[in-house]
């Protein structure tokens, strides 16, 4: 099943390689504004898979020169919102439902999220008019550990009329 944001990511994965992670990140920071001003970058996106990177930049550190906790949030927001609306049909409104973040520990360098979800989640969203799932993200840093563990629970309804 292909939706509008499927069908422009499909259409981005014929132009050249070096340009794709420039392009559907550009479209992403335009249609969310948000996760534009902090710097989110999207590496791969799938039906199954996304990849979105943050860079320890100074506009995005906190007072002990880690990522800042919510740039953090938004990153796993981001990189979960996306491969649920690669899968959320034109006819009904993605929405987060809710988000639990646990910080384990500080944050070393730049952040990857890795979000993924499963053919039979992917089933489920196809079969119903409405529902809700969690979507898994990995958070690491740059010595490879998890410094936050995340649980994003996505909904998707019906639009209004």
């Amino acid at each position: 099943m292909a939706n509008k944001f499927s069908v422009f990511v499909s259409k981005v994965h014929k132009a050249p390689l070096f340009m794709q992670s420039f392009l559907l990140t550009r479209f992403f920071n335009f249609t969310v504004k948000f996760a534009g001003t902090t710097g989110v970058k999207i590496e791969k996106v799938t039906h199954q898979q996304t990849v979105l990177t943050l860079k320890n930049t100074k506009t995005v550190r906190n007072h002990i020169g880690g990522v800042h906790a919510i740039a953090a949030a938004v990153l796993a927001e981001s990189a979960t919102g996306i491969v649920f609306g690669m899968n959320v049909p034109d006819h009904c409104v993605p929405l987060l439902k809710s988000m639990t973040i646990h910080y384990q520990r500080r944050m070393v360098g730049s952040l990857t999220a890795v979000a993924n979800m499963t053919l039979a989640q992917i089933e489920s969203i196809e079969q119903q008019d409405k529902g809700e799932l969690m979507v898994p993200v990995t958070i690491t840093d740059e010595s490879g550990q998890q410094p936050i563990e995340c649980e994003m629970q996505w909904a998707w309804v019906s639009k209004k009329r």
